[in-house]
Protein backbone atom coordinates (compact mmCIF):
# COMPACT_ATOMS: atom_id res chain seq x y z
CA UNK A 1 0.00 0.00 0.00
CA UNK A 2 1.13 3.50 -1.01
CA UNK A 3 0.92 5.68 1.92
CA UNK A 4 -0.14 8.99 1.71
CA UNK A 5 3.04 11.76 1.86
CA UNK A 6 0.89 14.52 3.77
CA UNK A 7 2.82 15.79 6.38
CA UNK A 8 5.86 17.77 6.31
CA UNK A 9 8.67 19.37 8.61
CA UNK A 10 10.27 22.97 7.95
CA UNK A 11 13.63 23.74 9.42
CA UNK A 12 14.26 26.88 10.49
CA UNK A 13 17.48 27.16 7.61
CA UNK A 14 14.42 27.07 5.23
CA UNK A 15 14.71 22.90 4.69
CA UNK A 16 11.45 20.94 4.00
CA UNK A 17 10.74 17.26 4.70
CA UNK A 18 7.83 16.07 3.50
CA UNK A 19 6.07 12.66 4.46
CA UNK A 20 3.79 10.49 5.72
CA UNK A 21 1.61 11.78 9.44
CA UNK A 22 0.68 9.41 11.70
CA UNK A 23 -0.10 10.34 15.39
CA UNK A 24 -2.16 13.79 16.12
CA UNK A 25 -2.72 15.89 13.00
CA UNK A 26 -2.46 19.45 14.61
CA UNK A 27 1.06 21.79 13.57
CA UNK A 28 3.44 22.06 16.23
CA UNK A 29 6.59 24.51 16.27
CA UNK A 30 9.44 22.76 18.21
CA UNK A 31 13.30 22.42 18.69
CA UNK A 32 14.24 19.30 16.63
CA UNK A 33 16.70 17.34 18.43
CA UNK A 34 17.86 13.12 17.22
CA UNK A 35 18.36 10.31 20.00
CA UNK A 36 20.12 7.60 19.27
CA UNK A 37 18.26 5.01 21.16
CA UNK A 38 17.84 1.42 19.65
CA UNK A 39 15.03 0.64 21.97
CA UNK A 40 12.65 2.48 24.63
CA UNK A 41 10.78 4.63 22.04
CA UNK A 42 8.10 4.68 24.79
CA UNK A 43 10.26 5.56 27.77
CA UNK A 44 11.97 8.59 25.54
CA UNK A 45 7.95 10.05 24.50
CA UNK A 46 7.24 10.14 28.32
CA UNK A 47 10.01 11.63 29.29
CA UNK A 48 9.19 14.91 30.70
CA UNK A 49 12.92 16.24 29.22
CA UNK A 50 11.81 15.75 25.73
CA UNK A 51 9.01 18.76 26.49
CA UNK A 52 8.63 20.84 23.40
CA UNK A 53 11.26 18.46 21.34
CA UNK A 54 10.68 17.21 17.77
CA UNK A 55 12.91 14.04 18.33
CA UNK A 56 14.34 12.54 15.70
CA UNK A 57 14.67 8.86 16.35
CA UNK A 58 17.93 7.88 14.56
CA UNK A 59 17.05 4.01 14.43
CA UNK A 60 15.08 3.13 11.64
CA UNK A 61 11.92 1.22 12.59
CA UNK A 62 9.81 2.72 15.63
CA UNK A 63 6.47 1.44 16.80
CA UNK A 64 7.29 -2.15 16.16
CA UNK A 65 6.47 -3.41 20.02
CA UNK A 66 3.70 -0.82 20.92
CA UNK A 67 3.18 0.88 23.94
CA UNK A 68 2.48 -0.58 27.50
CA UNK A 69 1.13 0.97 30.69
CA UNK A 70 3.55 -0.01 32.72
CA UNK A 71 6.49 1.49 31.07
CA UNK A 72 5.98 5.07 31.31
CA UNK A 73 8.20 7.55 32.52
CA UNK A 74 4.97 9.90 33.39
CA UNK A 75 1.60 9.50 33.24
CA UNK A 76 0.78 12.89 30.43
CA UNK A 77 3.73 12.39 27.42
CA UNK A 78 4.81 16.38 26.63
CA UNK A 79 7.08 15.31 23.87
CA UNK A 80 6.18 17.91 20.93
CA UNK A 81 6.71 15.67 18.41
CA UNK A 82 8.07 12.25 16.90
CA UNK A 83 10.01 11.69 13.42
CA UNK A 84 11.23 8.04 12.20
CA UNK A 85 12.32 7.03 9.26
CA UNK A 86 9.74 3.76 9.24
CA UNK A 87 6.59 4.04 11.45
CA UNK A 88 4.68 0.31 12.20
CA UNK A 89 1.66 0.71 13.21
CA UNK A 90 1.12 -3.38 13.97
CA UNK A 91 2.87 -4.12 17.33
CA UNK A 92 4.48 -7.52 17.75
CA UNK A 93 4.25 -7.57 21.75
CA UNK A 94 2.50 -9.46 23.66
CA UNK A 95 2.10 -6.82 26.41
CA UNK A 96 1.28 -4.26 24.32
CA UNK A 97 -2.05 -2.35 25.39
CA UNK A 98 -1.94 0.54 22.38
CA UNK A 99 0.07 1.98 19.65
CA UNK A 100 2.40 4.91 19.55
CA UNK A 101 0.19 6.34 17.13
CA UNK A 102 -2.63 6.12 19.35
CA UNK A 103 -0.88 7.70 22.56
CA UNK A 104 0.32 10.52 20.51
CA UNK A 105 -3.09 11.30 18.94
CA UNK A 106 -4.75 10.69 22.26
CA UNK A 107 -1.85 13.63 23.87
CA UNK A 108 -1.86 15.92 20.68
CA UNK A 109 1.87 14.91 19.67
CA UNK A 110 2.12 15.11 15.96
CA UNK A 111 4.47 12.37 13.97
CA UNK A 112 5.97 11.93 10.67
CA UNK A 113 7.47 9.00 9.19
CA UNK A 114 9.04 8.38 5.15
CA UNK A 115 11.59 11.11 6.16
CA UNK A 116 15.31 10.85 5.49
CA UNK A 117 16.34 10.98 9.25
CA UNK A 118 20.20 9.90 8.27
CA UNK A 119 20.22 13.13 6.50
CA UNK A 120 18.04 15.23 8.90
CA UNK A 121 20.70 13.93 11.92
CA UNK A 122 23.38 14.49 9.90
CA UNK A 123 22.07 18.67 9.94
CA UNK A 124 21.39 18.89 13.55
CA UNK A 125 24.70 17.35 14.21
CA UNK A 126 26.40 19.85 12.01
CA UNK A 127 23.93 22.75 12.29
CA UNK A 128 23.00 22.42 15.87
CA UNK A 129 19.47 22.25 17.24
CA UNK A 130 16.23 24.72 15.97
CA UNK A 131 13.09 25.48 15.74
CA UNK A 132 11.22 23.00 13.22
CA UNK A 133 7.35 23.66 12.59
CA UNK A 134 5.31 20.08 11.55
CA UNK A 135 2.65 20.93 9.37
CA UNK A 136 0.83 19.69 6.51
CA UNK A 137 2.52 19.00 3.51
CA UNK A 138 0.22 21.85 1.37
CA UNK A 139 1.41 24.76 3.65
CA UNK A 140 2.91 27.46 2.08
CA UNK A 141 6.43 28.05 2.63
CA UNK A 142 6.49 31.69 3.06
CA UNK A 143 3.88 31.30 5.77
CA UNK A 144 5.97 28.00 7.20
CA UNK A 145 8.66 30.37 7.58
CA UNK A 146 7.03 33.39 8.61
CA UNK A 147 5.85 30.98 11.50
CA UNK A 148 9.01 29.76 12.62
CA UNK A 149 9.95 33.61 12.87
CA UNK A 150 7.49 34.38 14.92
CA UNK A 151 7.03 31.42 17.38
CA UNK A 152 9.37 32.00 20.47
CA UNK A 153 10.19 28.50 22.07
CA UNK A 154 8.15 28.47 25.67
CA UNK A 155 10.62 28.70 28.62
CA UNK A 156 8.10 27.65 31.24
CA UNK A 157 8.53 23.88 30.44
CA UNK A 158 8.97 22.73 34.24
CA UNK A 159 6.92 24.87 35.79
CA UNK A 160 4.30 22.94 33.11
CA UNK A 161 5.65 19.62 33.93
CA UNK A 162 6.05 19.57 37.61
CA UNK A 163 3.44 18.60 40.04
CA UNK A 164 1.19 20.63 40.97
CA UNK A 165 0.95 19.31 44.68
CA UNK A 166 3.06 16.79 46.75
CA UNK A 167 2.47 13.18 46.10
CA UNK A 168 3.83 10.01 47.82
CA UNK A 169 5.41 7.21 46.46
CA UNK A 170 5.98 4.19 49.97
CA UNK A 171 7.83 1.26 50.26
CA UNK A 172 7.74 -1.48 52.98
CA UNK A 173 9.89 -1.35 55.96
CA UNK A 174 11.02 2.10 54.49
CA UNK A 175 14.55 3.48 56.20
CA UNK A 176 15.29 6.77 54.85
CA UNK A 177 12.60 9.44 53.65
CA UNK A 178 13.49 11.32 50.73
CA UNK A 179 12.33 14.96 49.16
CA UNK A 180 11.90 14.25 45.32
CA UNK A 181 11.99 18.11 43.60
CA UNK A 182 9.93 17.30 40.23
CA UNK A 183 11.48 19.62 37.60
CA UNK A 184 9.93 16.67 35.25
CA UNK A 185 10.62 13.42 37.24
CA UNK A 186 10.18 10.06 35.98
CA UNK A 187 8.63 7.06 37.73
CA UNK A 188 11.87 4.71 37.10
CA UNK A 189 13.85 7.31 39.04
CA UNK A 190 10.97 6.93 41.93
CA UNK A 191 10.78 2.98 41.47
CA UNK A 192 14.78 2.91 41.92
CA UNK A 193 14.36 5.01 45.08
CA UNK A 194 11.87 3.06 46.45
CA UNK A 195 13.59 -0.47 45.77
CA UNK A 196 15.86 0.99 48.76
CA UNK A 197 13.90 1.26 51.39
CA UNK A 198 13.22 4.94 50.62
CA UNK A 199 9.63 6.39 50.77
CA UNK A 200 9.65 9.56 48.41
CA UNK A 201 7.36 12.42 48.44
CA UNK A 202 7.78 14.50 45.35
CA UNK A 203 7.26 18.32 45.68
CA UNK A 204 6.87 20.70 42.89
CA UNK A 205 9.37 22.58 41.89
CA UNK A 206 8.78 25.87 43.61
CA UNK A 207 8.37 24.03 47.04
CA UNK A 208 10.29 26.63 49.53
CA UNK A 209 13.10 25.91 51.33
CA UNK A 210 10.31 25.58 54.90
CA UNK A 211 8.59 23.04 53.53
CA UNK A 212 11.14 21.00 52.43
CA UNK A 213 12.95 21.08 56.09
CA UNK A 214 9.42 20.87 57.68
CA UNK A 215 9.04 17.25 55.99
CA UNK A 216 12.34 16.15 57.95
CA UNK A 217 13.96 14.69 54.93
CA UNK A 218 17.00 12.52 55.14
CA UNK A 219 18.24 13.24 51.86
CA UNK A 220 17.06 15.71 48.56
CA UNK A 221 17.03 14.39 45.31
CA UNK A 222 17.01 16.69 42.33
CA UNK A 223 14.79 15.55 39.03
CA UNK A 224 16.06 15.71 35.74
CA UNK A 225 13.88 17.80 33.35
CA UNK A 226 13.27 19.71 30.26
CA UNK A 227 14.90 23.58 29.19
CA UNK A 228 17.36 25.53 30.45
CA UNK A 229 18.77 25.33 33.72
CA UNK A 230 18.71 29.38 34.35
CA UNK A 231 14.85 29.37 33.85
CA UNK A 232 14.96 27.17 37.32
CA UNK A 233 16.68 29.85 39.65
CA UNK A 234 14.81 29.16 42.63
CA UNK A 235 15.78 25.73 42.77
CA UNK A 236 19.13 26.85 42.46
CA UNK A 237 18.47 28.71 45.61
CA UNK A 238 16.76 25.63 47.18
CA UNK A 239 19.42 23.71 46.85
CA UNK A 240 21.92 26.49 48.10
CA UNK A 241 20.17 27.54 51.51
CA UNK A 242 20.35 23.28 51.92
CA UNK A 243 23.20 22.38 50.84
CA UNK A 244 25.30 20.70 54.03
CA UNK A 245 22.03 20.08 55.51
CA UNK A 246 20.67 16.63 53.76
CA UNK A 247 22.52 14.54 51.62
CA UNK A 248 21.76 15.29 48.05
CA UNK A 249 21.49 13.95 44.44
CA UNK A 250 20.45 15.73 41.24
CA UNK A 251 20.46 13.85 37.93
CA UNK A 252 20.59 15.78 34.54
CA UNK A 253 18.97 19.23 35.32
CA UNK A 254 19.26 18.88 38.69
CA UNK A 255 22.98 18.20 38.11
CA UNK A 256 22.91 21.03 36.08
CA UNK A 257 21.01 23.29 39.15
CA UNK A 258 23.60 22.01 41.30
CA UNK A 259 26.27 23.52 39.61
CA UNK A 260 24.47 26.98 39.41
CA UNK A 261 23.72 27.10 42.87
CA UNK A 262 27.64 26.29 43.76
CA UNK A 263 28.22 29.37 41.50
CA UNK A 264 29.05 27.69 37.89
CA UNK A 265 27.73 28.75 35.22
CA UNK A 266 26.10 26.23 32.19
CA UNK A 267 25.70 26.09 28.39
CA UNK A 268 23.64 24.72 25.80
CA UNK A 269 26.01 22.10 23.84
CA UNK A 270 25.79 22.14 20.18
CA UNK A 271 22.80 19.15 19.56
CA UNK A 272 22.66 17.85 23.05
CA UNK A 273 23.05 14.41 24.23
CA UNK A 274 20.45 11.97 23.91
CA UNK A 275 20.52 8.05 23.38
CA UNK A 276 22.15 5.00 25.28
CA UNK A 277 25.64 5.21 23.93
CA UNK A 278 27.58 8.02 25.16
CA UNK A 279 31.15 7.09 26.56
CA UNK A 280 31.70 8.88 29.69
CA UNK A 281 34.85 8.79 31.89
CA UNK A 282 35.29 8.84 35.78
CA UNK A 283 37.94 10.88 36.34
CA UNK A 284 39.35 8.85 39.71
CA UNK A 285 39.53 5.70 38.09
CA UNK A 286 39.71 6.54 34.66
CA UNK A 287 36.84 3.80 33.68
CA UNK A 288 34.65 4.14 31.08
CA UNK A 289 31.49 3.15 30.87
CA UNK A 290 28.47 3.76 28.47
CA UNK A 291 26.07 5.92 29.47
CA UNK A 292 22.31 6.86 28.41
CA UNK A 293 21.50 10.25 28.72
CA UNK A 294 19.02 12.81 27.51
CA UNK A 295 19.74 16.92 28.19
CA UNK A 296 20.15 20.05 26.05
CA UNK A 297 22.60 21.69 28.85
CA UNK A 298 25.59 21.16 30.63
CA UNK A 299 27.92 22.65 33.33
CA UNK A 300 30.65 24.46 31.70
CA UNK A 301 33.22 22.72 33.13
CA UNK A 302 35.84 26.84 32.78
CA UNK A 303 33.59 27.72 35.87
CA UNK A 304 33.70 24.84 38.30
CA UNK A 305 37.16 25.80 39.56
CA UNK A 306 36.71 27.56 43.05
CA UNK A 307 33.13 26.71 43.57
CA UNK A 308 33.62 24.11 46.25
CA UNK A 309 32.91 21.31 43.43
CA UNK A 310 35.05 18.88 42.00
CA UNK A 311 34.26 17.43 38.37
CA UNK A 312 33.17 13.48 38.66
CA UNK A 313 32.85 12.66 35.48
CA UNK A 314 33.51 13.37 32.12
CA UNK A 315 32.44 12.90 28.49
CA UNK A 316 34.69 10.77 26.42
CA UNK A 317 33.39 12.37 23.01
CA UNK A 318 33.30 16.26 23.70
CA UNK A 319 35.13 16.68 27.06
CA UNK A 320 31.76 17.98 28.73
CA UNK A 321 31.16 17.74 32.24
CA UNK A 322 29.15 14.60 33.15
CA UNK A 323 29.07 14.63 37.02
CA UNK A 324 30.18 17.12 39.54
CA UNK A 325 30.39 16.75 43.48
CA UNK A 326 31.21 18.61 46.82
CA UNK A 327 32.15 15.84 49.17
CA UNK A 328 32.34 17.74 52.53
CA UNK A 329 28.65 18.87 51.67
CA UNK A 330 27.32 15.50 50.52
CA UNK A 331 25.79 16.90 47.41
CA UNK A 332 27.16 15.32 44.17
CA UNK A 333 25.04 15.27 40.58
CA UNK A 334 25.37 13.15 37.50
CA UNK A 335 24.26 14.35 33.74
CA UNK A 336 23.60 10.56 32.89
CA UNK A 337 20.70 8.50 33.69
CA UNK A 338 21.79 5.89 36.26
CA UNK A 339 17.96 4.57 36.98
CA UNK A 340 16.96 0.65 36.23
CA UNK A 341 14.51 1.39 33.38
CA UNK A 342 17.15 3.39 30.69
CA UNK A 343 20.21 4.03 32.44
CA UNK A 344 23.41 1.55 32.82
CA UNK A 345 23.25 -0.99 35.42
CA UNK A 346 26.94 -0.37 36.56
CA UNK A 347 25.54 3.20 37.16
CA UNK A 348 22.61 2.14 39.44
CA UNK A 349 25.55 2.35 42.33
CA UNK A 350 25.16 6.07 41.71
CA UNK A 351 21.87 5.71 44.07
CA UNK A 352 23.41 3.25 46.31
CA UNK A 353 25.51 6.30 46.82
CA UNK A 354 23.04 8.35 47.51
CA UNK A 355 21.50 5.84 50.36
CA UNK A 356 24.91 5.53 52.02
CA UNK A 357 25.37 9.35 52.89
CA UNK A 358 21.90 9.10 54.10
CA UNK A 359 22.83 6.32 56.39
CA UNK A 360 25.88 8.32 57.30
CA UNK A 361 24.23 11.35 58.28
CA UNK A 362 21.72 8.97 59.96
CA UNK A 363 24.39 7.39 62.01
CA UNK A 364 26.01 11.20 63.04
CA UNK A 365 22.55 12.37 63.85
Amino acid sequence: MVMKRDRKIVLEDGTEYIGTGFGSRNDAVCEIVFNTSMVGYQEIISDPACTDQAVVMTYPLIGNYGITDEDFETKTPTVGAVIVREYNDSPSNFRYTKTLSEIMEENRIPGICGVDTRKLTRTIRDNGTMKVLITDADTDHEKAMEILRTTELPADSVARVSCRKRWYSRTPNPKYNVVAVDCGITLSTVRALNQRRCNVTVVPWNTSVEAVEQMKPDGIFLSGGPGNPADVASVAELVKALRGKYPMFGISLGCEIIGLAYGAKTCKLKFGHRGGNHPIRETATGLVEISAQNHSYAIDGATVEGTGLTVTHENVLDGSVEGVECAAERVFGVQFLPNDAIGPESSIRLFDKFVALMKEGNANA
